[in-house]
């Protein structure tokens, strides 16, 4: 085995740990260029190597990393380089250099012994010293973290979060519990801890080991979609993940569940959160079902025949009955697949609702669902994380059964992406006065989150439900919804050229080859035919993460085409650059930024460790300890672009996404274009995603829970509730006019 040693120049690529960078060793003029598993090297950053050369085909000579050691920087070039880095806040490419100029080899010393005497450099002043002794004295400590993690196998990244959230302590409470960092560090999971566990010495069938795994294994098939699962899915997938007796895992099992942790009903288990939400959503629907409605009851006829003339449209009959029940019905569901004409119906219902009431609200999960139902209606809508208002002291929610929203009629659209927790949430802020209309297809994709919650409220047939089947005859010249329908109905799309108005489909073979077409069309084809804006109004929607075709290469290969910058920042084994598209991947209820939410990184501020993205033209800022809350969006996955819409989307289909291709995943994709789809690909990969139906079952207990809670007899507690609706009905007597 052989060694080089040396100052890391610049990182060339990163990706989980696996990094390329430029190796500047001692009295060597040409850079070494290194590659292994080095997570969360920084520019700057003196490092000694062990491994083997080779000879790659393409990038020719590389040192092979095996093992590794980081050290102080020491010499000025690559003091400069570490302190550039970003890894110092208040210590930018400018302050780097004059401190290194004034300090020269005892820069690091200084820093480490004598702080206060930065104020001999020019323009750094009391405050700004107090903020890099701050950091330095933090980077110490992280680095020690980082020391104890790589010493247990666990990237090194996420020293910052950790160190973020223990401080001082950090290092002693990974010890002393490390299961502990799987439920209060985002990104670190089980198995992450429980390698520390064991290299700690923490016995395999130790009780608290077990309980964790499977509490670990319930919230992982959560995010699979379902909400509880099998007594014997959980313990074959506990027994191989724990790899102990299924015995023991039913020992432990029997006693948590006699606990209250978690919950057992017949052959199904719940984590206990879901079960609590789930119980709580019929129970809620129950409150709201059985409670006196404050919209007073008018002519039906009278008022689908006013909104006709007033919108200046003629209804089909299935239309009609929408309107109809959602002024006759205290509790709807609307579905429909594109071009049905859910938004017609909404607008109408919210034009003949307005002359009822003012109190009205509208909702959508996602911003970009939301900003849609806005323009749709011309009325604000909100994000239901917004209407709900998180507070920050308790990490709940604001509104709630004692803080109601203020409203006698509430629609929800994009209704089929609500999960099981968020429905819970929300159905318990409605006032049991209120009306309330979901809109949603139920073809699509189900929510990202637990639960299949409005498939499970229609199937209970607790509810009323409109079905909209016919096709609004606006929409029948789009090819785009043409092809969604018949997707949806199982039958192959039309495809050939002389129909290619705004549904486009190239038949390439080979992954390499859809990815050479993806580049071409993005960069050349469809701005220079479309006048599509290569960031803004393109979408590439990709079924797979992994792959050529996945959304990790191509996001690499946009990110090189489209925004060829310099100074990267590397984190969490990610890239990013100023002018990158992005996605926020999990909610952040303080930044008020959701899961899916898309922008741009309009800067990179090095000195201040800090990023700001730009979300439909609100900036956000994020330390760069936060940023394994964004991906590349360049190319996201279908689930994730629910609820969202662009111009033209691009999907690559090909048979090595075959543990994918499923007919609602195709449906959804060709759904969220609105002037242009383009498949690319093979008819193999489609016909498999039409014949493929059979959509990954989710383990839900909602609709049983409907059908045991809806009963003719109302809760006392709702009674109580609807206690003050007739005084709410007198108080606005003065509208009960016709207007009719």
């Amino acid at each position: 085995m052989e060694e080089v040693f040396g100052y890391i120049d610049s990182i060339i690529f990163a990706e989980e740990g696996f990094t390329v960078a430029k190796l500047k060793e001692p009295k060597k003029s040409d850079f070494t260029l290194i590659v292994g598993h080095i997570p969360s090297l920084q520019p700057g950053e003196t490092i000694h190597c062990k491994g083997n050369w080779r000879i790659h085909p393409k990038h020719g000579k590389q040192f092979e990393v095996e093992s590794f050691e980081l050290q102080a920087p020491s010499d000025l070039v690559g003091i400069q380089k570490y302190l550039e880095s970003g890894m110092i806040k208040g210590i930018g490419t400018t302050y780097a250099s004059r401190i290194v100029d004034k300090f020269k080899e005892e820069t690091l010393r200084i820093l480490d012994e004598e702080p206060e005497r930065l104020r001999e450099v020019s323009g750094i002043g009391e405050k700004r010293v107090a903020q890099i002794k701050k950091c330095w004295d933090e980077q110490k400590v992280i680095r020690r973290v980082m020391i104890f993690l790589r010493g247990h196998n666990v990237s090194a990244s996420y020293a910052q979060k950790i160190y973020k959230a223990y401080g001082q302590e950090s290092i002693e409470k990974v010890t002393k519990n490390p299961y502990a960092l799987a439920k209060e560090i985002h990104g670190i999971g089980f198995k992450s801890a429980d390698r520390i566990a064991q290299n700690l010495g923490v016995a395999k069938n130790s009780s608290d080991r077990i309980d964790a795994g499977i509490e670990f294994v319930l919230w992982q098939l959560s995010n699979e979609g379902h909400v509880c699962s099998t007594f014997d899915l959980l313990t074959t997938t506990a027994e191989k993940t724990l790899e102990v007796s299924k015995q023991e895992i039913e020992e432990r099992l029997t006693t948590l569940c006699k606990k209250g942790d978690l919950i057992q009903e017949e052959n199904l288990i719940w984590i206990k959160p879901l079960y609590l939400a789930e119980v709580g959503i019929a129970r809620e629907i129950l409150r709201l079902t059985s409670a006196t409605c404050a919209i007073r009851a008018v002519e039906l006829e009278k008022a689908v025949d006013w909104v006709e003339q007033k919108l200046a449209i003629a209804f089909a009959e299935q239309q009609k009955n929408a309107i109809v029940r959602a002024l006759q019905e205290k509790f709807l569901i609307i579905t429909g697949g594109p071009g049905t004409g859910k938004s017609t119906i909404t607008r109408a219902i919210l034009t003949i609702t307005e002359k009822l009431t003012k109190r009205i609200l509208l909702a959508a999960p996602t911003g970009r669902a939301a900003k849609r139902l806005s323009e749709i209606t011309r009325k604000k809508a909100f994000t239901i994380h917004s209407l709900l208002e998180m507070d920050f002291r308790t990490g709940t929610f604001k509104k709630g059964r004692e803080n109601p929203l203020q409203c006698d009629l509430i629609i929800v659209d994009e209704a089929s992406m609500i999960d099981t927790l968020l429905m819970h949430s929300l159905l318990k802020a409605i006032p049991s006065h209120a009306k309330v209309i979901f809109v949603g297809d139920i073809d699509q994709l189900p929510s990202v989150g637990p639960g299949n919650v409005l498939k499970d409220l229609i199937h209970s047939h607790k509810l009323v439900v409109a079905e909209l089947k016919e096709i609004f005859r606006q929409a029948k010249g789009s090819h785009i919804i043409l092809n969604a329908h018949r997707v949806n109905q199982g039958i192959f799309p039309i495809l050939e050229p002389e129909r290619k108005k705004d549904f486009l489909y190239f038949e390439l073979q080979t992954p390499e080859e859809i990815a050479e077409k993806i580049l071409t069309l993005i960069t050349k084809e469809l701005p220079k035919s479309y006048d599509f804006h290569p960031f803004e109004q393109i979408q590439l929607l990709s079924p797979m993460k992994k792959g050529i075709i996945g959304t990790e290469n191509l996001n690499t290969i946009l990110q090189q085409a489209l925004n060829p910058n310099d100074r990267p920042i590397f984190r969490f084994g990610r890239k990013f650059l100023i002018g990158d598209k992005v996605m926020q991947i999990r909610n952040n209820y303080e930044k008020e930024v959701y899961n899916g939410d898309v922008g741009f990184i309009a800067d990179i501020d090095f000195a201040e460790q800090t990023m700001q993205v730009v979300f439909d033209g609100k900036a956000i800022h994020y330390e760069f300890a936060e940023i394994d809350e964004l991906i590349l969006a360049y190319a996201v996955s279908i689930h994730k672009y629910q609820g969202s819409e662009c111009p033209c989307v691009i999907i690559p289909i090909h048979t090595s996404h075959f543990k994918l291709l499923y007919r609602n995943l195709l449906y959804t994709g060709i759904t969220r274009g609105k002037k242009l789809v383009v498949l690319i690909g093979t008819k193999k990969a489609i016909a498999i995603c039409i014949k493929n139906e059979e959509v990954n079952q989710r383990l839900t207990g909602l609709k049983k829970r409907m059908e045991d809670f809806l009963i003719e007899q109302p809760l006392l507690e709702t009674q109580k509730n609807c206690e003050s609706v007739e005084l709410l009905l007198q108080e606005r007597a003065e509208m009960n006019q016709n207007i009719y």
